[in-house]
């Protein structure tokens, strides 16, 4: 069994003149990404490595995520694939994970995560929201052989506040 959980990057802010990747987190991302990460600590899922989108918005989220669910960053990794926008990337990079993690979560972009959402889930979501989770598990052993899973459970930010 394989748990893959896709988290989207908290909201962000378009008022500084910055590239793309330099973006940060508006207070509601902020905001928004420490909700959705109680909610997910109260389930108490056991991750076994976490990887995120070099891109500022993306890994604000993530640290947000880490030190709500004291995970150890030594288990955490900036990947540059996981920049990405139409989800081939993200895809490829989970299906060449290490078959010795279990659940793995990973933060990046949409339309990548909503495109991977449902491709990967057999719940239809029509978008993933920001800071948006959705958790899918796979019946197989190796991340590789990774297909249509089950959608778990989803937490976003709208349906809490």
């Amino acid at each position: 069994m394989k748990n893959l959980i896709l988290v989207r990057h908290g909201k962000s802010s378009w008022d500084y003149a910055v590239n793309d990747k330099d973006r940060p987190l508006q207070e509601r991302g902020i905001n928004d990404a420490f909700l959705v990460a109680a909610k997910l600590d109260a389930i108490k899922i056991n991750i076994d490595a976490v990887f995120s989108s070099p891109a500022n918005r993306a890994l604000h989220t993530c640290m947000i995520f880490l030190r709500s669910l004291q995970f150890p960053f030594s288990g955490f990794q900036v990947v540059e694939e996981l920049y990405d926008f139409s989800g081939e990337s993200d895809l490829q990079f989970v299906k060449g994970l290490s078959d010795n993690l279990k659940t793995v979560m990973i933060f990046g972009h949409n339309h990548a995560f909503t495109d991977l959402a449902n491709s990967l889930g057999n719940s239809y979501i029509e978008n993933v929201p920001t800071s948006g989770l959705v958790h899918i598990s796979f019946d197989t052993s190796q991340w590789k052989s990774i297909s249509k899973g089950t959608t778990i459970q989803t937490i976003f930010p709208k349906d809490y506040r």
